[in-house]
C-alpha cells in the first residue's frame, strides 16, 4: 500500500530581497506519495524550484506545514534530512580529477562520518546504485569527460546511495538532448517502481510528463496547485485550461498537445491509419484543414495504388508520398 510521505497543508513560499519577503505561491496543499514519479509543470517564474527548495528546507516556508513522514520538516535536524531527501539540483558539475563511483560515494557522507571512508557495506550500496542506473561502464570514467545525460545519471546514482525514502530533483532534463530526457524520465520510473521511493520533480518537458508521471502537479496564479494523475487531469480540463493559450492546444483524446494554425482551405480526405494522421498533419501545417466530411473542391483519397488527388476539371493524379502531393496543392 502506498504511503504518504510529504503533506503539505497551507503552504506559502518565498524568499528575501534587501528584508522584504516575496511571496511566490500561497494556500498549497497536497500530498506525495512513496512508489509514484510526481512531476511539477508551471511556467517560468511560477515558483516551482522555490517549492522544492522549500521542500529540502533550503528555503524555510513562509507559513503553513510540511509533514515528512508524519513529522513536521522543522522538528529534523539538518542531519536527520539529510538520510531522508535526496537532491538533484539543475545546476551543471564543474568537477576535475574524480572517478564516477568516487563522486557517487560522497552521498554516504550522511553516513561515515568526518573523514568520509567507505565501509565494506558502503561499497556494496554504491555499487547496487551503479547497478540500478546502469553506468557500470562509466564508474572509472572523470566526471569532466561524461556528457551531460551521464553526468545527470551520475547524480541520480549519488541520490540512490543516501538511502533516503524521497527524492526530490529540480529541471533534470535540463540541458539534454531529446534521447537523453526520455532515457532520464523512464529511468526515475523505473526507480520509483524497483525503489519504492518518493521521487518529485519539476520539469518544463510537458509531454514527457504525461506520459510518464503517475500524478501530476499544475502551479499557477490563479489556482495554486491543482493535482491527479495525467488522465484525470486530462478528462476534468484541467490540462485544457491550464495551457489554454494562444498557438497551444491540448487535445483531449490523444492526451498531447498540437499546434493551432490558421486555416485558409478545406480539404476532403479519405483514408484511415497512420499514412491518414500524417497527410492530415501535413496538409494542417499548410492551412489546408483536411476531414472526411469537409465540403471541398480538392478531395485526396489514400489508396494501394498510391495517394489520389481529385480536382475540379483537372484529371485525377496519383503520387506516391506527401511531400508529392503538398507540391501539387500548396501554391
Amino acid at each position: 500500500m502506498k504511503q504518504r510521505v510529504i503533506e503539505i497543508k497551507d503552504l506559502s513560499i518565498g524568499y528575501s530581497v534587501k528584508k522584504n519577503t516575496k511571496v511566490v505561491a500561497e494556500h498549497i496543499s497536497s500530498t506525495i506519495f512513496s512508489g509514484e514519479l510526481t512531476c511539477l509543470l508551471g511556467a517560468n517564474g511560477i515558483g516551482k524550484s522555490t517549492l522544492l527548495r522549500t521542500l529540502t528546507a533550503f528555503l524555510p516556508k513562509l507559513s503553513g506545514e510540511i509533514f515528512i513522514q508524519q513529522q513536521e520538516i522543522d522538528a529534523y535536524t539538518e542531519k536527520e534530512l539529510a538520510t531522508l531527501i535526496g537532491v538533484v539540483l539543475t545546476e551543471k558539475l564543474d568537477i576535475k580529477n574524480m572517478t564516477t563511483r568516487e563522486l557517487i560515494g560522497l552521498g554516504r557522507s550522511p553516513y561515515t562520518g568526518f573523514w568520509g571512508t567507505l565501509s565494506r557495506k558502503d561499497k556494496e550500496i554504491v555499487d547496487n546504485a551503479i547497478s540500478l542506473v546502469k553506468i557500470t561502464h562509466l564508474a572509472q570514467r572523470v566526471i569532466h569527460t561524461l556528457s551531460d545525460g551521464e553526468r545527470q545519471k551520475v547524480m541520480i546514482a549519488k541520490a540512490l546511495v543516501q538511502e533516503t525514502p524521497i527524492i526530490l530533483l529540480d529541471e533534470p532534463t535540463a540541458f539534454l538532448d531529446f534521447p537523453s530526457k526520455v532515457e532520464i524520465m523512464q529511468l526515475l520510473h523505473q526507480l520509483s517502481r524497483k525503489t519504492d521511493k518518493t521521487i518529485f520533480l519539476s520539469t518544463h518537458d510537458l509531454e514527457l510528463a504525461l506520459q510518464i508521471a503517475d500524478k501530476i502537479w499544475l502551479m499557477d496564479n490563479e489556482n495554486g496547485i491543482r493535482t491527479g494523475t495525467p488522465e484525470d487531469m486530462a478528462l476534468n480540463g484541467s490540462l485544457s485550461n491550464f495551457f489554454a493559450r494562444k498557438g497551444i492546444i491540448f487535445d483531449q483524446d490523444t492526451g498531447l498537445f498540437r499546434i493551432e494554425n490558421e486555416f485558409d482551405k478545406q480539404v476532403r480526405l479519405i483514408g484511415h491509419g497512420q499514412k491518414y494522421a500524417m497527410i492530415r498533419k501535413a496538409l494542417s501545417r499548410n492551412g489546408m484543414m483536411a476531414s472526411r466530411k469537409a465540403n471541398s473542391d480538392i478531395l485526396i483519397e489514400i489508396t494501394d495504388a498510391g495517394i489520389v488527388i481529385s480536382r475540379l476539371s483537372l484529371p485525377s493524379l496519383i503520387v506516391s508520398t506527401i511531400e508529392e502531393l503538398l507540391e501539387e496543392l500548396v501554391v
